[in-house]
């Protein structure tokens, strides 16, 4: 993969994870905190390739492993799980 593409993944990933912390933050329900999710997801997804692609970054990578898990778990809870858990 050339430079331009791993730089380009670098750049999508922050971005992006910017943009998804911004509507998770925003509290505008259970769908557009699930679709901020779906942006993490991506996010996480380029910083992985990023991480192993790149030649000095492999901690951005791991990180991004775990948070991709967490971040699936937020897509299920908001987007696929039909009924809200019952208060404590």
């Amino acid at each position: 993969m050339g430079d331009a593409a791993i730089t380009g993944l670098q750049w999508y990933g922050a971005v992006a994870g910017a943009v998804a912390a911004l509507i998770v933050s925003l509290d505008l329900g259970r769908r557009w905190t699930g679709i901020g999710f779906v942006i993490f997801v991506t996010s996480s997804i380029a910083l992985v390739l990023w991480g192993f692609l790149g030649p000095e970054a492999k901690g951005i990578g791991t990180q991004n492993i775990i948070l991709f898990v967490i971040n699936l778990i937020g897509v299920y809870r908001y987007l696929i799980r039909k009924k809200a858990p019952s208060p404590a």
